[in-house]
């Protein structure tokens, strides 16, 4: 499978497995100076390849790229390992996240995968101004980040294992909300 092909299908997976609702959420990967991105307003349940916005690492955003194009390529920008980035909008992580406390899961695969997950208040009316910083100045140490409110976003060398820190951590946030209904 192609690498446009794979990116929409990880993008399909985070609306299947309830990490973002039909048009929530985006996603890109990087193939050389190449990156494809999920247009801005994407339906998760009809993307096709051939709909991917190609932007590049000097900073040339296509047409109808995501929100996010900015935030994507500043952070592969910074994190030249990076060929991944998903976004998702979990309902367990951000819920559990908007006190703007940083998060510190408390399953054993959470501690091990990500012992603290930065969480970042950006206030919405600067979001598109700060957050392409913010979030890639994080995500250059970090596997994850949450932006308060807001969601999720992974990074990796794949998009395999990008799918893996950001469902790992949504599956983290939902066990430390069951727990958190036990002690009550």
């Amino acid at each position: 499978m192609n690498i446009k092909d794979q990116l929409t299908q990880y993008y399909r997976w985070l609306r299947q497995y309830g990490i973002n609702d039909s048009h929530s959420g985006n996603a890109s990967v990087r193939d050389g100076d190449d990156i494809w991105i999920t247009p801005t307003g994407a339906c998760a349940d009809t993307l096709q390849a051939n709909e991917l916005v190609r932007c590049d690492l000097h900073s040339h955003f296509g047409g109808g790229a995501s929100l996010d194009a900015p935030m994507h390529v500043m952070v592969y920008q910074k994190n030249p390992d990076a060929r991944a980035i998903l976004h998702g909008h979990g309902a367990y992580s951000v819920a559990l996240t908007l006190d703007g406390k940083d998060f510190e899961p408390e399953d054993f695969e959470g501690r091990y995968y990500f012992p603290c997950v930065p969480v970042l208040d950006i206030p919405h009316k600067d979001y598109l101004r700060d957050a392409p910083q913010k979030v890639a100045e994080q995500l250059a140490d970090y596997r994850v980040v949450i932006v308060r409110g807001h969601g999720i976003y992974a990074q990796a060398e794949t998009l395999n294992l990008a799918y893996k820190w950001i469902c790992s951590l949504e599956l983290s946030a939902k066990t430390a909300w069951l727990a958190a209904q036990i002690k009550t």
